[in-house]
Parts: C-alpha cells; sequence; structure tokens
C-alpha cells in the first residue's frame, strides 16, 4: 500500500495528479481532479447530478465549488513547494461572485507567498470564461511542523 507521502513524491516526480486524486474518496465523489499546467495546477469539478445545490435555479452547490477551490489550491502548494505532506488548511475565505451553471467547473491558482512554514494562495473558480470568475478564494495552509527543537532534562531538582 502506497502512503500518502510517496504518492505526492510521486505526483511531484511525474506531474500526474492523478493517483492523488484517486487515493482521495472526497475528490473521488464529487468529482475534482487536478492537472499540472506548466507552472501551474488545473482543478476541475466535473458536474455530477449530485452537485446541484438549488434544482430551481438549476446550480451548483457551493459547498462544491468551495470544495474545488481548496482542493485546487492545496495541489498547487504541492506543486509548487518541497513539502512532501499535505499542507494543512489554517483558514479558507470564499466569495461567491455569481451563480455557477450545472456544468464543469474549473480553478487556478497564484501563490501570494509560500514561506517555510505557511502558504497563502489565491483561488479562482470559473466556466468557460476565465474573464468572469463564479467565486474566489484565499487560503492560509500550514507547510509542516516545526522542527523538533530537544531541550535537555534538568538533572536539577
Amino acid at each position: 500500500m502506497t502512503t500518502i507521502r510517496e504518492t505526492i513524491e510521486q505526483v511531484r516526480a511525474s506531474g500526474d495528479f492523478g493517483p492523488l486524486c484517486a487515493a482521495i474518496p472526497y475528490a473521488r465523489f464529487l468529482g475534482l481532479s487536478l492537472r499540472a499546467d506548466g507552472d501551474h495546477v488545473v482543478g476541475t469539478l466535473a458536474f455530477l447530478p449530485t452537485n446541484e445545490g438549488n434544482p430551481r435555479v438549476h446550480a451548483l452547490h457551493g459547498g462544491t465549488i468551495g470544495a474545488l477551490l481548496e482542493f485546487t489550491a492545496i495541489g498547487h502548494v504541492i506543486h509548487v513547494s518541497p513539502t512532501v505532506a499535505v499542507p494543512k488548511t489554517i483558514n479558507l475565505t470564499i466569495e461567491y461572485l455569481r451563480s455557477a451553471a450545472l456544468v464543469d467547473t474549473f480553478a487556478r491558482c497564484k501563490v501570494e507567498r509560500i514561506g517555510k512554514r505557511i502558504a497563502v494562495i489565491r483561488a479562482v473558480a470559473y466556466q468557460g470564461d476565465a474573464a468572469k470568475p463564479v467565486a474566489t478564494a484565499t487560503a492560509h495552509f500550514l507547510l509542516g511542523a516545526p522542527e523538533a527543537t530537544e531541550i535537555a532534562e534538568s538533572t536539577e531538582p
């Protein structure tokens, strides 16, 4: 059985996010996938009838769009940083801009800052025309636990 760390190393070496997406049940359930596009990662939320949020206006559920944005941002951090662990979400702020039709939805990210421990990513979700986003997000991720600091035990009482 392959560990998530090994899967991330394979993704980084090959640029193929397929094994990572297949290893995450949440991604399979929602129809999320990632692909490398040069220095960027493009996320896709394939339209599935179960992703419909409001049948009266025929719109995607906002939670699925939020999942696409977060999932793409995590994939982007894995793609551009040396981390071999899944970045942990500190916070995610989503701005819903317009109703999303019942079609495939895409997301792209931009790195605002990647430090030793924290990454700040902006993500944009769109359908068809990237100039007309349906939602944007700002995400902060923890890249890894701080290095362990050894503390000498005191022998004094």
